[in-house]
């Protein structure tokens, strides 16, 4: 039995869920759906695309795009400059590029760090490398809200603001 507000796997006979409280009211809930909701509550962020004009966001949806592929943020930046779609699809794509930057300079001089200390310790490195999935997993998000011609902002990092709006 799974709980169905925040989707933990609970006892049997549980009357409330241990992880946030929730009365289980017999609902039972199944492992794919604890996975849906985990997902959901994950990918639940902020959506502005109504403060966004529906011309601004057909015509600027493959600037939106470039965001998300590293450097490229650069291209709707300037070339775009006048979209507010653009430009908040490109403070999302700078973040993230620049989140991944630190990220990998941190686990560069930690694994430095680390393998000079034992040989054997260069696995944290390789553990902490598995973060990098998650900056695909939020490419891909962005990616996808921009096709769609979304302004949700990112998981975790999306509250950031580099760029003015």
């Amino acid at each position: 039995m799974f709980c169905s507000k925040c989707g933990k796997e609970l006892p049997d006979e549980a009357k409330f869920c241990p992880a946030c409280g929730a009365t289980t009211d017999g609902t039972q809930q199944t492992a794919e759906k604890a996975v849906e909701n985990t997902v959901e509550a994950f990918t639940d962020t902020a959506d502005t695309t109504a403060q966004f004009a529906p011309e601004d966001i057909a015509q600027n949806k493959g600037m939106a795009l470039l965001s998300y592929l590293s450097v490229l943020v650069l291209i709707p930046l300037f070339a775009a400059k006048d979209s507010r779609f653009a430009r908040f699809h490109a403070n999302q794509g700078l973040v993230l590029l620049v989140s991944e930057v630190v990220w990998s300079a941190v686990t560069g001089v930690l694994g430095r760090l680390l393998r000079a200390i034992s040989p054997f310790l260069g696995f944290v490195t390789a553990i902490l490398g598995l973060v990098n999935l998650l900056f695909l997993v939020l490419t891909i998000i962005g990616i996808v809200n921009a096709v769609n011609g979304k302004a949700k902002e990112l998981p975790l990092i999306g509250k950031i603001r580099l760029l003015k709006d």
